[in-house]
């Protein structure tokens, strides 16, 4: 029991640190900048580190940050723009009342199908060596080929996200660590599932 004990605390330690890199990196980059290349390496250090990799953290992380900074940017900053409207729309809808109800679950439809696509996309860039603008394609072919799976993805990003709004220091202490932590990990189990079946066919 000890031993679980030590391991659960050496993970969220791990989370902790993980979520201070991308907060220092991403405000490095003036944010709109910086969350790309942020987000990037982030997510290929939870890669190696859900592989029991051994590196140095803030060495490693600041070595994908500048590779990766102008592909990095193209991946993720039409999507965060294009969140930032969802979500101003829907707020923006909420407040004029019940009249535009269809339109307020429609902005909200497509939040969601955002988030379970965008879900797939860091993972997929950290393990997939694709053509730049394969990944969302490919990321929306996982969303819809594991319905499952992307409900699990929801709903570990629902909860991290209501406990962050019920505590909003979570988010300079964990949130986005544990949740790039928690991603990856699933994603890389759905992903081995995905190509041990792939595999199975082939051979088949």
């Amino acid at each position: 029991m000890s031993i679980r004990i030590q391991a659960a605390c050496s993970e969220l330690i791990w989370a902790v640190r993980l979520n201070l890199m991308w907060l220092v990196f991403t405000l490095a980059g003036g944010v709109v900048l910086g969350l790309g290349p942020a987000t990037v390496a982030a997510y290929s250090l939870a890669r190696r580190h859900a592989r029991n990799e051994t590196f140095h953290d803030w060495t490693e992380f600041w070595t994908v940050y500048r590779r990766e900074f102008v592909r990095a940017s193209l991946l993720v900053l039409p999507a965060a723009a294009l969140a930032t409207v969802l979500v101003g729309n829907y707020l923006y809808l909420s407040a004029l009342g019940p009249s535009m109800g269809a339109l307020r679950i429609a902005t909200f439809v497509a939040l969601i199908a955002l988030a379970g696509v965008g879900a797939y996309v860091g993972p997929l860039y950290a393990h997939y060596d694709l053509p730049l603008r394969a990944y969302w394609p490919k990321a929306a072919q996982l969303a819809l080929m594991r319905p499952a799976s992307s409900v699990l993805l929801l709903l570990a990003l629902s909860t991290i996200a209501y406990a962050t709004s019920a505590a909003p220091v979570l988010a300079v202490l964990i949130s986005f660590g544990a949740w790039i932590y928690l991603n990856t990990w699933l994603c890389q189990r759905f992903f081995q599932e995905n190509e041990a079946q792939l595999h199975s066919k082939g051979n088949s």
